[in-house]
Order: C-alpha cells, then sequence, then structure tokens
C-alpha cells in the first residue's frame, strides 16, 4: 500500500526566501526604543529628559564657562559697588542734616540774644533814672513815712525799679557794681581819674553808673567808674 504525504504543518518556520539584493536573508537590528517624554511618561523617562538639560551643551568650551563666570563676578561687583554708594550717600545726606538742624539752633539761639540785646539797650537808660530816682528817695529823711502822699511815691518808684531788674534777670541780663575792684577796660569804662587817700593806684573808687552784663559774662554795657590815681 502506498501512503499518502501530507503537508508539513509543524512548528518549524518555513524557510525565508532569499533577499532580493542577494544578503542571504539576514534580518535587520530591531530600532531603540524612544523615549516619551510627558504627562504620561514614566520616571525614568523624566529622569532622562532631566539630565540631558542639566547635561552642559557639547559645543560650550571651559573658556566659555570661565567667561561666564567672570561676567557674573563683575555683575555682582558692580551691584555691591552701588550699594555701598548708595549707603554712603545716605550716610552723608543725614550728616548733613543734623549739621543744618545744629546751625539752625545756633542761629535762632543768636538772633534771639539779639533781639533781647537790643531791647535791653533801649531799656537801660529808664532803668538808671529809676536808679537815681530810688537813690534821691533814700537821701530825703522820712521820705516814705511821709503823708502827703510822697511815700507812697517811693515805694512804687521801688517796686517798678525791682520789677525791672527781676525782669532783665530773667531774659538772663544782671546788673553789676564794681567798687573797690581793680579797672578792667574790658568791664570799666573810666570816667574820672583822681587820687584818693588809703586807695591803689587802678582800684575803682567810685560807680557813676552801674554796668550790665549776660548771664555767660558778655558785657552788653560797662560800668562808668571812677579811678585812683
Amino acid at each position: 500500500m502506498t501512503s499518502e504525504r501530507r503537508p508539513y504543518s509543524g512548528d518549524a518556520p518555513a524557510p525565508s526566501a532569499p533577499a532580493a539584493d542577494g544578503s542571504g536573508g539576514v534580518p535587520e537590528p530591531e530600532a531603540s526604543p524612544r523615549v516619551v517624554s510627558g504627562p504620561g511618561a514614566s520616571p525614568e523617562a523624566d529622569l532622562h529628559e532631566t539630565e540631558e538639560q542639566e547635561r552642559p551643551a557639547a559645543d560650550e568650551t571651559p573658556s566659555d564657562h570661565e567667561a561666564k563666570l567672570e561676567h557674573d563676578l563683575e555683575e555682582l561687583a558692580a551691584r555691591a559697588g552701588k550699594a555701598d554708594e548708595y549707603l554712603e550717600l545716605a550716610q552723608r545726606t543725614k550728616a548733613d542734616f543734623e549739621n543744618y538742624r545744629r546751625r539752625s539752633a545756633r542761629e535762632a539761639a543768636a538772633a534771639q540774644q539779639r533781639g533781647i540785646i537790643k531791647l535791653a539797650r533801649e531799656l537801660l537808660p529808664a532803668v538808671d533814672d529809676l536808679d537815681r530816682a530810688v537813690a534821691a528817695a533814700q537821701v530825703v529823711p522820712g521820705s516814705e513815712e511821709n503823708q502827703d502822699g510822697t511815700g507812697t511815691l517811693v515805694s512804687g518808684i521801688k517796686l517798678v525799679h525791682a520789677g525791672v531788674i527781676a525782669a532783665l534777670a530773667r531774659v538772663g541780663i544782671e546788673p553789676y557794681s564794681p567798687l573797690g575792684e581793680r579797672f578792667d577796660p574790658q568791664h570799666h569804662e573810666a570816667v574820672a581819674q583822681q587820687p584818693v587817700q588809703d586807695a591803689d593806684p587802678g582800684t575803682i573808687v567810685e560807680v557813676y553808673q552801674r554796668g550790665y552784663r549776660l548771664h555767660d559774662g558778655s558785657v552788653l554795657r560797662p560800668a562808668r567808674v571812677v579811678v585812683a590815681a
């Protein structure tokens, strides 16, 4: 009996046909898997993309990197210099303002002092008249006890005189009478010189008119005196 041949149906793959270019039918290599980035990409793909971004460009040389660093350093130095300049300007402005404030205060005090001096010099002749009136009242015996009004007038003059002297003291002006002191041309004005027994030459033996000075010792009006020869 002749057996019937059946077509081969095994698992072995059929031999491939030879390639048209005569390469013998060698299979081509598989393509590399493409990395996908984005919302749907895997963490490995994101890490790979980050490393690619952080990696310096292939065409960047060390000289370019140093030049960039030098540029950054120069920019930082320029900014620091500007900050120092602004700080110095602020400090100088503050110092100028403090000097201006002190100078303004001194000028205001000096202007006030000049006003006081000017007013006092205008009042001093009237004060001298009150001095003479009080001195004359003291010479007249019993003037304060008279019942004809003289005593009341003398008391009123003394009160006015004391009030004016107190007002001058409140603004820093005080009278002085240098009787018995050595003559000082900075504080005294000699109206006469005469020999006086038991008095040293150059000593003030009589005060013709009291002097006035400020609280700092500067003379507003020198005392007019008689000096022993």
